[in-house]
């Protein structure tokens, strides 16, 4: 994260290159040669992205009195991993008709997801952590990873 970005700005900019990459994807498969690494490396950055804000950004907001909002943005993490679980087995078997419809569901899901958290979530996230939390928050979003078999909060439904 650049020294002048906010948490705010960093985290809607990984909103952008998730979606963009479901978007490429989404692009070259009706040519019938899409090369599924832009979603799949989408999907994986989307459960990075998940991850990072459920245990770094969430827990000091919640603290701080918005309970109902970040319950709101669990359940939704819920549905975009249990979309994301459903869609990955099928990429090398389903019909492009039949993938392209689940991607566009997938977009769907975070468009709704996206224009709640970015508002409510992302525009309270410097003013509530603390320095040492954003600075955690902000060396994650540089440099960390999904650690092995974490899941959502939310993905069992």
């Amino acid at each position: 994260m650049t020294e002048n970005a906010t948490l705010g700005s960093a985290l809607e900019r990984e909103h952008r290159e998730i979606d963009g990459g479901i978007e490429e994807y989404l692009e070259a498969l009706p040519k019938g040669d899409a090369d599924p690494g832009p979603l799949v490396r989408s999907m994986e950055g989307l459960r990075r992205h998940i991850y990072l804000e459920e245990e770094f950004l969430f827990p000091p907001m919640r603290e701080a009195g918005m309970v109902m909002p970040i319950f709101v943005m669990l359940r939704e993490h819920g549905g975009l991993w249990r979309a994301m679980d459903a869609l990955e087995p099928r990429l090398g078997s389903a019909s492009a008709e039949e993938i392209a419809s689940a991607c566009q569901d997938l977009l769907s899901l975070l468009d709704s997801h996206n224009s709640k958290e970015e508002p409510i979530i992302y525009t309270q996230a410097d003013e509530i952590l603390t320095a040492d939390a954003s600075a955690e928050l902000s060396d994650f979003l540089d440099a960390g990873t999904l650690p092995e078999g974490w899941v959502c909060e939310k993905a069992a439904g």
